[in-house]
Parts: structure tokens; C-alpha cells; sequence
């Protein structure tokens, strides 16, 4: 296959006459709208069924993070950042403390009464 004259036959850039410059801008101006409207129902589609679950994702991952600082005392959260952990408990502790040892009060008598259900049940069998 030679490809000798090709360039004469199928330029790259042919001239067009008046009347095909005008149809090719009708078909570029159409094709414009029509990219345009995909895009938009693309973005609008984004915005509505994936960034919700994005952000959603990101601040689970965040709250996570944060639990894990408060709870276990270990994991890469407390490793990463201790000296912040440490700020957290104590200002939570010295703004806190009345309402946090009622919390863990009303905690353990609701397991408690949890704990004794469940043995009600296991004799009751």
C-alpha cells in the first residue's frame, strides 16, 4: 500500500466552499450543545450521587480516626498524633468531668440491667 499522493487525495485540512463552512460550523455549534448538556448531566449527576458519599466517606474516615484516639488508647491515630489526644482527654476531663462520670454511671447501670435479662432468659429456659 503506497502512500505516495495520499495527501493530494485526503488532506488533512481540506478548503471547504462556502456553503460546507457553514454546515461544518453548524455541526461543531451542534456538537458544542450536545457536549455541553453531557457535561452538565454528568456534573449534576457527580454532584447529587457521588460527592455526598464522598464527603460522607472522608468524615466517617476523620470520626474514625477520632474515636480511635479515645478509645483502645492505641492504633495509628494515637501514634500519629498523641500530643493532641493527650490535650483532647484532658480538656475533656477538666470541662467535663461531673457530666462524664454520670455518663459512665448511667452506662454501667443500663449494662447491668442488660446483664441481668440476659440472665433471666438463661434461666427462664
Amino acid at each position: 500500500m503506497s502512500y505516495e499522493g495520499r495527501e493530494e487525495q485526503y488532506p488533512l485540512f481540506p478548503e471547504l466552499s462556502e456553503a460546507g463552512k457553514l454546515e461544518a460550523e453548524k455541526l461543531v455549534e451542534s456538537f458544542k450543545k450536545k457536549l455541553a448538556s453531557a457535561a452538565e448531566g454528568v456534573l449534576n449527576d457527580f454532584y447529587a450521587e457521588i460527592l455526598p458519599y464522598i464527603e460522607s466517606d472522608a468524615w466517617t474516615n476523620y470520626r474514625n480516626s477520632m474515636v480511635e484516639g479515645f478509645v483502645g488508647y492505641s492504633g495509628r491515630a494515637k501514634e500519629m498524633a498523641q500530643h493532641d489526644y493527650v490535650k483532647l482527654r484532658r480538656k475533656m476531663l477538666d470541662e467535663h468531668k461531673e457530666e462524664l462520670q454520670n455518663d459512665i454511671i448511667a452506662d454501667l447501670v443500663a449494662e447491668n440491667e442488660s446483664l441481668k435479662k440476659q440472665l433471666q432468659r438463661a434461666y427462664a429456659r
